[in-house]
This record gives C-alpha cells, sequence and structure tokens, in this order.
C-alpha cells in the first residue's frame, strides 16, 4: 500500500482552479452558440448557459448564479438594458458585461445606470472579450476604448450655465429631470400623462436650447448642485 505524500488541496487553490462561470444573453443564434463555444474552449471559462431572451434569462439566471453574463442589448421583447436593471435586483451580486453594436452614448450610459459592470462592441476578438470578462469578475470595468473615450469625455464636460437651464421652462426642465435619471421616454410619457410623441418634441425643444445631442449630454451639462 502506497501513501499519498501529496499535500492536499487547499481552498485558495480549488478557487483559483475554478473556471469564471459564464452566461449568455444573445438572441443571434449564430452568434451566441458561437461565444459559448469560444469561451468554453478557453482554459479558465466556463459558458454555463445562454437565453435568446431577456424573460428566460430573467427566470433562469437568479438561480444559476454565473460569475459574468454577457448581454446584448437589442433583444426581443424586453431589452438588454431594462434586463440588467431588472437582473441586477434579482442578483446583486452578478456582473453584467454589454457585448453590443451599439456605440451611441446613450445606450452606454443608460446600461451603466442599469447596473452593467462593463461595455464592449461586438467588433472585439475574442482574447479582448475573455480579457474583459477576466476582468469584470475581479471588479473591474473593461471597456472598448471608443466607449472609454465617450465616458471620460461625459465627465470632462463643463456644466452648462446656469441662465441656460433657467431658459427652459417648469414642463421642459422636469422633463430634462426625468430624462438625466436614464427614465424611457415611454416612462416619461406615462409619468407626465402626454404622447411619446410630445416628449420626444420636448426633448428636441431641450436639445436645442442646451445646445447638446444627445441625453448624456444634457446630464453632462447641468450644473451639479
Amino acid at each position: 500500500m502506497t501513501t499519498n505524500t501529496k499535500n492536499p488541496p487547499t481552498s485558495e487553490s480549488a478557487a483559483a482552479a475554478r473556471p469564471i462561470m459564464v452566461s449568455i444573453v444573445e438572441d443571434d443564434n449564430w452568434l451566441r452558440q458561437d461565444l459559448a463555444r469560444e469561451i468554453t474552449r478557453a482554459p479558465g471559462f466556463s459558458c454555463i448557459s445562454s437565453f435568446a431572451n431577456a424573460e428566460a434569462a430573467l427566470e433562469k439566471l437568479p438561480e444559476t448564479k454565473p460569475d459574468v453574463v454577457i448581454m446584448d442589448i437589442n433583444l426581443p421583447g424586453i431589452n438588454g438594458i431594462e434586463c440588467v436593471r431588472r437582473l441586477k435586483q434579482a442578483a446583486p451580486d452578478v456582473c453584467i458585461l454589454m457585448l453590443t453594436v451599439y456605440e451611441e452614448s446613450d445606450l452606454i450610459f443608460d446600461a451603466l445606470r442599469a447596473g452593467a459592470s462593463g461595455y464592449l462592441l461586438k467588433r472585439s476578438k475574442t482574447a479582448e472579450l475573455l480579457e474583459a470578462i477576466a476582468d469584470a469578475h475581479q471588479g473591474g470595468a473593461p471597456m472598448t476604448s471608443s466607449v472609454a473615450r465617450q465616458v471620460v469625455q461625459f465627465f470632462n464636460q463643463k456644466p452648462v450655465r446656469e441662465p441656460e437651464v433657467e431658459g427652459l421652462t417648469s414642463r421642459e426642465q422636469e422633463i430634462l429631470n426625468l430624462l438625466v435619471k436614464g427614465h424611457p421616454y415611454k416612462l416619461i410619457a406615462d409619468r407626465l400623462a402626454i404622447s411619446t410623441n410630445t416628449v420626444r418634441m420636448f426633448i428636441r425643444r431641450i436639445y436645442k436650447k442646451m445646445h447638446v445631442h444627445s441625453r448624456s449630454e444634457a446630464a453632462a451639462r447641468i450644473k451639479q448642485s
């Protein structure tokens, strides 16, 4: 009978050997399957589940408890940003990484406000995605360089002068306050009992008066109290 002289694995070494558990929410079947295959093939990563829509993800993800969720924005039914918001309420500790073709500043900041840990574009290479997953898992906030540049510009913009804010009507200021909090147009319309088209009309007028072109620019230019 031989004696095993190897030291038993410690909790630290076992944790280090455990792969990063990843779930994918993506409605493109080919891309979803390709991502799952590439992630599971990479050492230190495992794709444990994938979903074609937000509804299925919201039902199953809080139970499976992945380390990192890769989330598309343009999903059928509930969109990816709303899925992030609801998922963070159900599972606050989960890291969510947006992976999308959209790089509009409004969507970037809406996703980050909803609770996303990072924001990557789908043109990112597999190695960049894997690095971002590991970074998010370790508490980082990975972003494609063009997205990160927009975030930096957002915080570097000077606030709007007070006379410009005062130049808005009371209704315009009310809509602006709701807008910069990240509320979608439909919610603003419902809250103020007006149509979505009317909300759009007000927002165009607000942007013109403030000399901005997007929700994030308006938010950045509001003078902080």
